[in-house]
């Protein structure tokens, strides 16, 4: 199971942070130091895979992590995920973020919040893997985005738009 998924940059400013496991804030913050402190300053010749320490869950609890330009993509998952999966996912979940948004950077990820966590709730529900491929990860943002946006032949919407242009 994935414990957590967690994109912070190289001073450690949370970009995302999803606990699947209820988790106090204090603690939730005390994590994100840890592992911020972990993988920051591994070389990146190193593996992509760390031992939990007992906060993080002990020694049942892996640290996987993918280091791209400015952010690190964290996955904590327990013993009964495969590392080499979860670094799989990682590269998936990027990549279905760098569709939706047309090559991804960090400040995609500070103003469109809700999008990343729909691309990730696509990815990922409740620590388990849901979806992998990324075309229907794409048409399944791609088709919440276009329910979220007016209709503009509605006749309501039209009769309300022509109202506001009269009055």
């Amino acid at each position: 199971m994935i414990r957590s998924v967690l994109i912070f940059n190289q001073l450690g400013k949370p970009r995302l942070i999803k606990f699947y496991e209820q988790i106090s804030a204090s603690l939730q913050q005390d994590i994100l130091r840890e592992i911020h402190g972990l993988v920051a300053k591994r070389p990146d010749t190193l593996c992509n895979f760390l031992e939990g320490s007992r906060s993080i869950g002990g020694s049942d609890t892996r640290i996987v992590y993918r280091h791209y330009a400015t952010l690190y993509f964290v996955f904590v998952a327990d013993m009964s995920e495969s590392e080499l999966g979860i670094m799989d996912l990682i590269q998936v979940f990027v990549e279905a973020l760098d569709r939706v948004f047309e090559n991804v950077c960090e400040l995609d990820l500070i103003f469109h919040f809700d999008e990343i966590h729909y691309v990730l709730s696509e990815v990922v529900s409740a620590g388990m893997v849901v979806e992998t491929n990324l075309s229907e990860i794409s048409r399944a943002v791609n088709e919440a985005k276009r329910q979220a946006k007016p209709d503009s032949d509605h006749p309501r919407l039209a009769i309300n738009t022509l109202r506001r242009g009269f009055v």
